[in-house]
């Protein structure tokens, strides 16, 4: 009992020791938060964070094809499929760890057969040989009580890391959901582009029609005619260029779903130039929203971890190993008190002189940590920008909208009254080309600033860090 007290007592003291741990203790660092956003007057607070649901935020633009699209972009996409697996390795590298904390057991069984054959040669008495059997039968166990908190700071460090890799995972959800959503709205906003287009190539028609039929009268010059002529193809040439886009775009949309572009089709439907209202909240919720920002965060947590896991080399190690077991020459004795043996041992190993490589560690660890630091106050500061930006966009796309409605209704109006005036001889044709050209123009324009806004919004929604159902709606400026 007496030979068993010094292995007992160190175990005891490294248990008592092993809340020694040794290295700072994370908090996330101070980054300057504004009270407000600069171009955020006039729109009304939405609910804090922890009340927000982080759902399918495609589904504001209230357009089922978009919203299946979206769904599978979750699963299918490469790029997320990726970071999830990421995700997954830092998980089992938590776990592996976790489980260095523990001690290792380890079951042992060996046979074996020796022999010695009979001397026969010159200086060898004679005789027989010999063989002998042996077996063996043990059970191990070692432990390294992390007396000062290294194993725990790094098992820390990679339950930070996981959490940092999911951070991660949602950035690349977000980045690709907000893609997908951006080209498809892109993608209506040319079918309407199409349809527009078209309805502008059959007017034209019908006035090239028309002033075929003047100049077979004589009453219109031939330039007329050519002008005409011109017109239409420039049109019908703009409609092709519409078409090659379109189908970029819908390329672009089969690989965000982790198809083949050749598997993927999406046929022309209406366009609903919707602008949905999106929550932007207080500026400080914009800490708990951004995936990207909890991924820095996280990651200066664990080059925290990583300043004890330096310093702990300045301490000893500390080892402890059990083993038992069993040795006999037959089988059938194995197992028994006279061939049992045991043996239990204590080993420490104390750094004496690395002419300060360890200090060099830490030191290195600490400069990891400020620059983390760094990285997160920036994430940080482009986190704001880019909410700022968007909301400066959005407000200036309200106008412009305004704007671009009245300018296409008088365009129109300029329109029908030339081709009347033309109509009954009082002007030429230049003017009725030029009224047309910037009558089409102008609804173009107007088409292009609504699916900007709709793009604005979702670049807004990404920026906050994601989008929300049932939270208090922020509305648009009159």
């Amino acid at each position: 009992m007496r030979d068993l007290m010094p292995p007992l007592t160190a175990t005891l003291l490294a248990a008592w020791l092993s809340g020694c741990a040794v290295g700072p203790e994370h908090a996330r660092p101070a980054a300057e938060v504004p009270s407000n956003y600069k171009l955020a007057d006039g729109w009304r607070v939405a609910a804090p964070a922890d009340a927000l649901d982080r759902g399918p935020w495609w589904q504001l633009f209230a357009d089922p094809v978009l919203d299946g699209l979206a769904t599978r972009v979750a699963v299918s996409n490469q790029n997320v499929a990726a970071a999830a697996a990421a995700y997954a390795q830092a998980q089992a590298l938590v776990r592996e760890q976790r489980a260095l904390r523990f001690p290792t057991v380890s079951l042992s069984a060996d046979t074996g057969r020796t022999g010695r054959g009979a001397g026969t040669g010159a200086g060898s008495s004679e005789g027989t040989a010999r063989s002998a059997s042996n077996f063996q039968l043990g059970i191990g166990s070692s432990w390294e009580p992390d007396v000062w908190g290294r194993l725990g700071r790094v098992a820390s460090a990679a339950d930070a890391n996981a959490q940092a890799s999911a951070a991660d995972l949602a950035s690349a959800q977000l980045s690709a959901q907000a893609e997908l959503v951006v080209n498809y709205l892109v993608l209506r906003q040319l079918d309407a582009q199409a349809r527009l287009l078209a309805d502008t190539v059959r007017g034209y028609e019908r006035v090239l029609q028309i002033t075929q039929n003047r100049y077979n009268a004589g009453v219109s010059p031939k330039t007329d005619l050519l002008q005409a002529q011109t017109q239409l193809a420039s049109a019908r040439a703009d409609t092709l260029g519409l078409s090659q886009r379109r189908a970029q775009l819908e390329n672009a949309i089969a690989v965000l779903q982790g198809q083949p572009p050749a598997n993927f089709s999406l046929a022309p439907q209406p366009w609903t130039p919707t602008v949905p209202a999106v929550p932007v909240g207080v500026p400080s919720d914009l800490l708990l929203r951004r995936p990207d920002i909890a991924a820095a965060e996280r990651r200066v947590a664990v080059a925290n971890e990583q300043i004890g896991v330096a310093r702990s080399a300045f301490y000893p190690s500390i080892n402890l190993s059990a083993s038992a077991g069993f040795g006999s020459s037959r089988l059938a004795d194995l197992v028994s008190v006279s061939t049992s043996a045991w043996s239990l041992g204590l080993s420490t190993v104390q750094t004496v002189f690395n002419a300060g490589a360890i200090q060099a560690q830490v030191e290195g660890a600490r400069a990891a940590q400020q620059q983390a630091v760094a990285r997160y106050r920036q994430t940080v500061l482009e986190a704001f920008q880019s909410v700022e930006d968007q909301l400066a966009v959005s407000l200036v796309l309200a106008q412009q909208q305004t704007l671009r409605e009245q300018a296409s209704a008088a365009a129109d109006q300029v329109e029908a009254q030339v081709l009347n005036r033309y109509n009954a001889g009082q002007v030429g044709f230049t003017e009725v080309v030029n009224a047309q050209v910037t009558a089409l123009n102008a609804r173009r324009a107007l088409a292009q600033v609504q699916v900007d806004r709709q793009v604005a919004a979702v670049s807004l929604v990404a920026a906050l860090g994601g989008g929300w159902q049932g939270g208090t709606a922020l509305v648009d400026r009159p």
